[in-house]
């Protein structure tokens, strides 16, 4: 099973979300942006290196906000919602076409990514205050 990071970066009431490219798997889908861990690094490291080399900003990850395990066609991936900010830079994107500043109230009425869902729902609960 694959770990996968998933950035919960919360300013201003609302959640960074980005949505897959077309040619990308899950083309068209939105995320949490972040991304496979590699051998030798914890899952903050990776959410680290990811967001570096996706979206080209800079962030401190702050510990685990929730996990979902998730059966897709090519194999079953565990994603590891991992606390974060940004420390500096502006969401360049590479292998998404597009981000937004979610508010936290409206998260599910995105096409969200199937193991995205269940963080979601989460962080409804825990931050989504009408």
């Amino acid at each position: 099973m694959k770990e996968v990071s998933a950035a919960i970066i919360i300013e201003n009431d609302k959640v960074l979300h980005t949505r897959r490219a077309p040619n990308e798997k899950l083309a068209g889908y939105w995320e949490f942006p972040g991304g496979k861990r590699e051998s030798g690094e914890n899952i903050e490291e990776c959410l680290v290196r990811e967001l570096k080399e996706e979206l080209d900003i800079k962030v401190e990850a702050s510990g685990i906000f929730g996990v979902s395990e998730y059966q897709y066609d090519g194999g079953s991936i565990l994603l590891i919602g991992v606390r974060a900010r940004i420390l500096y830079g502006t969401p360049t994107l590479s292998v998404h076409d597009a981000f937004e500043w979610v508010p936290l109230t409206q998260v599910h009425q995105y096409k969200l990514a199937p193991a995205d869902i269940p963080l979601a729902t989460k962080l409804v609960e825990e931050y989504g205050k009408s």
